[in-house]
């Protein structure tokens, strides 16, 4: 039996599934990931500064001009479509095969293929709002203002509803997230080093049976996982949606 097939009849077979994806899910939708290296020289030769300085709260509340150029630049990627990853995780869940995805990217990919559990860690950049009055705004009003966006309501400076480097994960999500881990026989880990943290501490909470890593490199949990597959997230879960009908 092959890993794909391995892992589909794992997923038809399972009692509780849930997912749980890093930058790797989008990149194959040509996100950029900007930890790569590329990314990394690309913010210190345009912007003068590291990716996570540029997208931290305190940058955020000194430049805040040079925040939102960088933000509006490279983190918006409004015509990037979801790949065949989303989508198995979206049919997986209409099936009653899969029961949450938990998410460390913001780019909402996840619901536009149709999941409907979607536990975002780091928020979303679909969602904005203001830091004044709380008033919410989507990323349409942010992307038709220039420079810094402001709240018509109050005149306050209106943020992505994301968390800065600097920030606390939210309390709610990060236990919804946890209460998933902790729920799921079977765990598979797609397009994550699982080297960022406190998100990839998330994965003490798996009591399961059965961990799945699906990344092109090596991740600390390797040798705790029951299958590893060093391969494209959207190439493996394409593969494995169209195995046996899973």
């Amino acid at each position: 039996m092959t890993s794909i097939q391995q892992l589909a009849q794992w997923i038809n077979e399972s009692r509780s599934t849930v997912f749980f994806g890093g930058a790797g899910v989008s990149t194959e939708s040509g996100i950029p990931d900007f930890r790569s290296a590329s990314g990394l020289y690309q913010a210190k030769e345009v912007y003068g500064y590291p990716p996570e300085e540029l997208l931290s709260h305190r940058f955020f509340s000194r430049h805040t001009e040079l925040f939102f150029k960088y933000y509006r630049e490279n983190l918006i990627a409004r015509e990037a479509k979801p790949n065949p990853a989303h989508t198995a995780l979206a049919q997986w869940e209409a099936r009653g095969l899969l029961q949450a995805v938990v998410t460390q990217n913001i780019d909402g990919l996840h619901q536009a293929a149709g999941s409907k559990n979607v536990l975002e860690l780091h928020g979303s950049n679909w969602r904005h709002y203001c830091v004044k009055c709380r008033a919410r705004y989507d990323l349409d009003y942010v992307l038709a203002q220039e420079g810094v966006p402001q709240c018509a309501a109050c005149g306050g400076i209106v943020r992505p509803d994301v968390v800065l480097y600097g920030e606390q994960l939210d309390d709610g999500v990060v236990s919804a997230a946890a209460n998933a881990i902790a729920g799921a026989e079977t765990l598979i880990v797609g397009g994550t080093s699982l080297a960022v943290y406190p998100a990839a501490g998330l994965l003490r909470y798996f009591n399961g049976e059965k961990l799945v890593l699906i990344n092109r490199s090596e991740t600390p949990y390797d040798s705790q996982a029951e299958l590893v597959i060093r391969d494209s997230i959207g190439a493996v879960l394409g593969e494995v949606y169209a195995a046996a009908g899973a």
